[in-house]
């Protein structure tokens, strides 16, 4: 073989190994096929097809009908492995012009990293004031709201954009912000100032204020969009307040130190959980009283309601438990010891699956909750805490506080995609689809 065929193999191989790109750089001369089939002899399983002569310095002649079908079917393969890598990556759901991003609320460092899930990197950190958290996205505008508890007010992100569009100050030691159904209207409670503020999304503004008692927890608005509940932590009572005019219309008490509120679809029952007590507070919101105190093995952390209402599932890290309290009874129906310390977690959208983090394992349970049964636990990070998943069930996204990263599961498989660096103690989280 001259001189001049050994440049032209040689070319060849540096341009197929630098771009993976088989389409191209192929020539119609038997040398340069030669190079090609020697390089995915080296890569690919099915070299063991392939004829070992191929790639020695003295090429046999072989018909050129035979060689162009090996290259098609090497092509086929790989455009084959590309497409399934761009699937695997790419939830199933997402157009080309849509962006889907997590937004992670640093507390120690004061800034909001913001993930790209299709890239999977953090591509932007937002400075957004001291320990944010209770980071949510908006039902219908590109808005991501979060609170500044040291600081004071709730933050706005343009999601777009990437940038604080509104410091809006609400009151001392704000913890959470929940939005009307039709995204109009936030809530914070403040709890360091006893006070309740209801602020317009669009323009920033506070449009209402209340008094409050104690130490307020934080506001949730009930599905209907009619009322904002608050539980009063050093009251030990829950205040019941109009969402149109935030005039005051109940107060019930309840168990010790309530903190987390969830509502049945149907407005009808609000369930409290009490840290102080180790219980759970079931009230009528018809009639404004109390039905009962539900007693659990330890104390309440995470409140996960199913989207029909009929099951709450209670998660308690003293215990190593999760409790299961039918809702239509108001009643503690079953129990499940999960592991060393289960805490926040969140559920899909027909309630097949909970996924539980566990912050001394440093996993992330799935619980087949019709079965009763719980899957092989999912590795993370040190310390994981606030998880969720994306809008298509594809993507599960657990924030670990020691280890300061982002894992990413792939929810059909059950495995760990990968783990993204984020800012320093990282405990809260959003997803944005935009």
């Amino acid at each position: 073989m001259n001189t001049d065929t050994c440049k032209k193999e040689s070319t060849a191989r540096i341009q197929v190994c630098s771009h993976v790109q088989i389409s191209l750089a192929i020539d119609q001369s038997l040398s340069v096929v030669s190079a090609f089939l020697c390089f995915f002899r080296l890569s690919l399983p099915l070299s063991a097809f392939i004829s070992v002569n191929l790639c020695s310095s003295v090429v046999p002649k072989m018909p050129s009908r035979l060689n162009y079908r090996l290259l098609i079917a090497l092509l086929l393969l790989v455009i084959s492995a590309a497409v399934a890598i761009v699937r695997e990556r790419r939830p199933s759901f997402l157009r080309p012009d849509l962006r889907l991003y997590a937004y992670v609320g640093n507390s120690r460092d004061a800034t909001v990293s913001v993930v790209d899930l299709i890239r999977l990197g953090t591509i932007a950190t937002i400075p957004v004031g001291p320990a944010p958290s209770g980071l949510r996205a908006h039902p219908t505008l590109d808005q991501v709201w979060g609170v500044s508890t040291e600081g004071g007010y709730a933050f706005v992100i343009d999601a777009p954009t990437g940038r604080v569009e509104y410091r809006i100050p609400v009151g001392a030691s704000p913890f959470a912000v929940d939005f009307s159904p039709d995204g109009r209207l936030a809530y914070v409670a403040a709890s360091g100032s006893a006070s309740l503020v209801a602020i317009d999304c669009r323009t920033g503004h506070i449009v209402g204020r209340a008094r409050t008692g104690r130490r307020p927890w934080l506001a949730r608005v009930t599905p209907d969009g009619k009322q904002i509940l608050v539980p009063i932590r050093d009251d030990s009572t829950l205040e019941i307040f109009d969402a149109s005019t935030l005039a005051h219309e109940a107060t019930i008490g309840v168990a010790s130190h309530p903190e987390q509120v969830v509502v049945l679809p149907d407005n009808s029952i609000a369930f409290v959980s009490a840290t102080g007590s180790n219980e759970i507070s079931a009230v009528d919101l018809r009639k404004h009283t109390l039905i009962s105190n539900l007693r659990l093995s330890g104390a309440p952390v995470a409140l996960l309601l199913k989207p029909d209402g009929g099951e709450l599932y209670v998660s308690m890290p003293d215990s190593h438990g999760l409790e299961i309290i039918d809702t239509w009874r108001t009643e503690i129906s079953d129990s499940m010891l999960l592991g060393s310390a289960p805490a926040a977690g969140t559920m899909t959208a027909d309630a097949s699956l909970v996924y539980i983090s566990d912050a001394q394992a440093n996993s992330v349970t799935p619980i087949a909750m019709a079965a009763r049964r719980m899957l092989s636990p999912i590795s993370t990070g040190r310390h994981p805490g606030p998880c969720a998943l994306d809008p298509s069930g594809d993507l599960l996204l657990v924030a670990n506080e020691d280890s300061n990263d982002l894992a990413v599961i792939r929810v059909r498989t059950q495995s760990l995609i990968t783990m993204i660096p984020v800012g320093s103690r990282p405990t809260s989280l959003a997803i944005k689809l935009f």
